[in-house]
């Protein structure tokens, strides 16, 4: 039997989330227009700074994007209402019993939205992501080992980050951020690059992904967010049309996370490719997630999960070995696939 959430929860969780996605639009200083690239279309808000045209990247056009960009006039004058709101909902959620975040992870999670890391197209990937499904299903996720991690996970699309940086970047990168943070750059093996953060008060890390289309599992650029980052095969597959998550800290923070369809396929690929060795215990969490939330969406979002699966096999004999492989430790999980 599936632990879900209260009607009451479930409703503030999506209040506090509309107000967060609202306050993205509250900033705006000039004239918001859209810029087409290949077969997608984005919003810009350009104003001037002295002689300086300035260009702050707002999202990708959507309907909803449109209305607060029309309402946003009216988002900025309401802000200070809508903060005080906010931080009753999350009180709201604490007291049904919806997970919130602790102080560190929040102030890490609330630095790197200031910096603009999910405004530029950058996703949180990993556990923490899963965390998020919480609000997202309406669920409990009970078993605390699917939930312990020390690794904070952010990917983005090298093209993304590219195109995006011509006009709209954090400034200086991030390196400001996790200098106040007291985090050390990791080097990697060619020395150069850093795509690694560690926290030198605590065992937390903040590492960047990005997918590869190459052969190799390289180190790429991310001028966006002015890092570097470990490409990975099969990630593309994971970050494609993230989704919006409130984190409950202080008055709420917004980040993106992956579709959790995704998130659950996905799982039982990296489980495989985990196999044996010093990653055998990660190997095991991922096929606690990808079965918890199988579980959930069979039940739930059937039509999203089959789309998501069928999407998944149809890329390759290889995507479908790995998924296959994992499936043989989980028969519950294969039949719950194999019904849909």
């Amino acid at each position: 039997m599936l632990d879900h959430h209260s009607g009451i929860a479930h409703a503030a969780y999506h209040d506090l989330l509309r107000s967060l996605k609202d306050e993205q639009f509250s900033d705006i200083r000039g004239n918001p227009h859209t810029e087409k690239r290949g077969n997608r279309t984005y919003w810009y808000d350009m104003y001037r700074v002295g002689t300086k045209v300035v260009k702050r990247y707002l999202g990708e056009d959507s309907v909803e994007t449109q209305d607060r960009i029309a309402r946003h006039k009216e988002i900025s004058a309401a802000q200070e209402h809508y903060k005080i709101n906010r931080a009753r909902l999350i009180r709201v959620l604490r007291a049904e019993g919806m997970s919130s975040l602790d102080p560190a992870t929040g102030s890490i999670m609330s630095a790197l939205a200031d910096a603009g890391t999910f405004r530029l197209g950058g996703t949180l990937v990993g556990t923490h992501a899963f965390r998020f499904y919480e609000g997202e299903l309406n669920i409990r996720a009970a078993q605390t080992d699917m939930l312990q991690t020390n690794d904070i996970d952010i990917a983005q699309f090298e093209r993304l980050s590219l195109a995006l940086a011509v006009d709209d970047k954090v400034e200086g990168g991030l390196n400001e951020t996790f200098k106040t943070l007291k985090f050390d750059p990791t080097p990697s093996l060619n020395g150069n690059s850093v795509w690694r953060w560690r926290q030198t008060t605590s065992q937390t890390f903040v590492e960047f992904l990005t997918p590869s289309f190459n052969a190799d599992e390289d180190i790429r650029d991310l001028p966006a967010l002015g890092v570097s980052a470990q490409s990975l095969h099969f990630l593309n597959y994971l970050i494609a049309d993230p989704i919006p998550a409130a984190a409950l800290y202080r008055s709420g923070v917004l980040i993106h996370i992956p579709r959790p369809e995704r998130y659950a396929i996905h799982k039982l690929i990296v489980a495989n490719r985990r196999q044996g060795g010093p990653d055998a215990i990660k190997s095991r969490k991922d096929r606690l997630q990808a079965a918890f939330l199988i579980r959930v969406l069979a039940q739930d979002r059937p039509d999203e999960l089959n789309e998501a699966y069928a999407d998944a096999l149809s890329r390759g004999p290889k995507w479908g070995t790995h998924i296959a492989t994992s499936l043989r430790h989980l028969p519950d999980t294969k039949a719950l696939l194999a019904a849909l």
